[in-house]
């Protein structure tokens, strides 16, 4: 009887053993795997990336797009978004540009976050390209200017739940990296 407990002791202590590490491994996973199912649904407002837009047939409804542009408290630059809003016709890459300027007294490095709203447009905001892929570090009182390339997908028009969709607010968000 005692070697049966044992027995049954060991297997207890190696199913938990195996769910802990499982735990943990997904705990890691979890991160890159849900940034990757934004990145492929368009969930949460992450826009999706194109190497080209397809183009207009002409017959698409217009959709207006908004600027937004923040920054974070640890970072002491002025970031702008372009003033006007644009109205654009799916299908067709437009470019417009951000600024930032540095007012510290050293060379700082910056990382933008973005979305766009309502949610539900991440899917057909496409970017081609953004200063948002990459690290921006700006020297001191320099003011420099950052392009952002995108189209509206054409498939706006064959999603129901984007039918009465007639804004997008694209949005970035500036926070301080350290460099060492």
């Amino acid at each position: 009887m005692f070697v049966w407990l044992i027995n049954k002791n060991n297997r207890l202590l190696f199913y938990i053993t195996i769910l802990v590490f499982t735990m943990i491994g997904l705990a890691f996973a979890s991160v890159p795997l849900y940034d990757l199912f934004c990145r492929v649904t368009g969930y949460g407002g992450t826009t999706q990336k194109s190497k080209l837009a397809p183009g207009s047939n002409g017959k698409y409804r217009n959709i207006q797009i908004r600027f937004d542009a923040n920054i974070s408290n640890e970072l002491n630059w002025q970031f702008l978004a372009p003033q006007k809003e644009l109205i654009v016709q799916p299908g067709i890459q437009e470019i417009v540009y951000y600024t930032a300027k540095n007012l510290s007294d050293k060379p700082t490095t910056g990382s933008a976050a973005y979305n766009v709203s309502p949610p539900k447009a991440g899917s057909v905001f496409m970017k081609v390209d953004c200063f948002c892929f990459v690290e921006q570090t700006i020297q001191p009182g320099e003011e420099i200017k950052m392009p952002v390339s995108f189209y509206v997908d054409p498939s706006i028009e064959d999603d129901k739940n984007l039918q009465n969709l007639s804004e997008i607010t694209l949005s970035y968000t500036f926070f301080k990296i350290d460099v060492k």
